[in-house]
């Protein structure tokens, strides 16, 4: 697969050729570029966080990031394996001036990538991205001498340190969790989630069934917590007779719950249930991405309170939640981003507002999944042909549905009386994504072949 570079980073498979696939050659060269852009906006010595996921490329790639930002001078605050929203949680905890995350989030065991956060344990926006891509682009790097190379200091506790401040989080009712005696599977994809998730519960006194929970990078299924994904866990839920059963993906930034009959709660019910807690307990402003469900507005709605649609990716929802000062927020894959605890998608910080949710509420989760207003999506992808001009057939399709509620900050979302559908190229994947939703599956189902006809047919 072709070398992905992107605002928000690098990705690509592993092996093959430098500049086409994701060499060693070009970690080092792009890594060495995020250090220059840094050394450029920070005079003093520079400190960076450093963490990975299970993949078995990624001790490789971690060392060289490792060694390259020593190379640059900069001092390493290194996790090891670790999470996504636990290295970004350390950025600010260490106050360092940036973050790598080592993780190819929800791609194949092939693929691994480097995503940057900024001092805020943000991910970089896109004027920072541009630069780094400029620096890379030019490979005009100025490497120290050996009188000032940069250090490493290994975080063996850094996953403890996200659990405590998760637990003392306010709203998180730790005191009545641990008197419920709840008993949960854990579906960890055999990546840093089968560490990080399992000890946030052990520490709430829940009792654990683990599933995939060896974290040597062979993932079990495909890393995507999708339900075609996750019949395992459906399973063992019920032979276990559990209360729930929790997926992530690799890097734990990703949250999907499973009741007790081991049926889907839906992963994009994940942010409405979290939404739903803590709003009722600090009311204000929500956000969510184009593609996410309409039923987190209705909560807002019912809650009394506002909901606003942002671009798609995680810097855009942190970009709108900051500037409507909203409470909650993040994106219908699962993420939950809580200002409460840091401005990133946090698996972990989803679980313990879920698990507040349920001994407040005292229903099972097939209960409080009754509770919220049904919507169906349908996700689909159309694979993009070289010199396709992706712009020129979503502006067509805009004219041709003019009558309709138009949004095009993000490729084109046409909203129709019951219904949605998101069209947009993918900043990962050479793809247009087709988002439908509807009050029926085979609505959703039915709205998203339609406009996969019409996009080819506009070919």
């Amino acid at each position: 697969m072709p070398l992905i570079k992107s605002i928000s980073g690098i990705r690509g498979t592993i092996g093959g050729e430098s500049g086409i696939n994701l060499s060693p050659l070009d970690v080092v060269r792009f890594t060495s570029a995020f250090a220059q852009y840094l050394s450029q906006t920070h005079k003093e010595k520079l400190t960076v966080v450093t963490g990975r996921d299970a993949r078995i490329s990624g001790i490789i790639i971690h060392n060289l990031v490792n060694q390259t930002l020593v190379s640059m001078g900069i001092n390493v605050i290194d996790l090891g394996l670790s999470t996504t929203p636990t290295v970004a949680l350390l950025v600010s905890k260490q106050s360092a001036n940036g973050g790598i995350v080592l993780t190819a989030s929800h791609n194949p065991k092939q693929w691994n990538a480097l995503k940057l956060l900024n001092e805020k344990g943000e991910f970089i926006d896109a004027r920072a991205g541009l630069q780094v891509l400029d620096y890379a682009a030019k490979e005009s790097f100025k490497y120290a001498s050996v009188e000032h190379l940069g250090k490493i200091s290994i975080f063996n506790d850094a996953i403890e340190k996200h659990i405590k401040e998760c637990m003392s989080l306010k709203y998180v009712q730790v005191d009545k969790i641990q008197k419920t005696s709840f008993k949960v599977v854990v579906d960890g994809v055999n990546s840093s989630g089968g560490i990080a998730i399992p000890a946030l519960l052990e520490s709430l006194e829940v009792e654990v069934v683990k599933i995939h929970c060896e974290p040597n990078g062979e993932f079990s299924h495909n890393p995507e917590p999708l339900k075609e994904h996750l019949t395992d866990l459906c399973e063992a839920v019920v032979i276990h007779k559990a209360d729930f059963g929790i997926a992530v993906d690799p890097d734990v930034d990703r949250l999907v719950f499973v009741d007790e009959k081991g049926e889907l709660f839906g992963e994009e019910y994940t942010l409405v249930a979290c939404a739903d807690y803590v709003l009722g307990k600090n009311p204000g402003a929500t956000v969510s991405n184009l593609s996410s469900t309409r039923a987190l507005a209705d909560v807002a709605n019912l809650h009394g309170q506002t909901y606003t649609a942002s671009a798609v990716g995680e810097v855009h929802v942190v970009a709108e939640m900051k500037k409507s000062k909203a409470v909650i927020g993040g994106e219908g894959n699962g993420g939950i981003i809580y200002p409460g605890s840091h401005y990133g998608r946090d698996a972990l910080v989803g679980v313990v507002l879920f698990l507040s949710l349920l001994v407040e509420r005292k229903v099972s989760v097939s209960q409080l999944r009754a509770t919220y207003p049904n919507y169906y999506m349908s996700k689909n992808k159309i694979n993009l042909k070289k010199g396709m001009d992706v712009d020129r057939i979503l502006r067509d399709l805009a004219n041709h549905y003019s009558n309709e509620i138009i949004t095009s900050v993000d490729g084109l979302k046409i909203d129709f009386e019951h219904s949605w559908v998101h069209l947009r190229k993918s900043n990962t994947e050479h793809i247009i994504r087709i988002y439908s939703e509807a009050k029926t599956q085979k609505e959703a189902d039915a709205i998203a072949y339609r406009f996969d006809k019409e996009i080819k047919a506009l070919f």
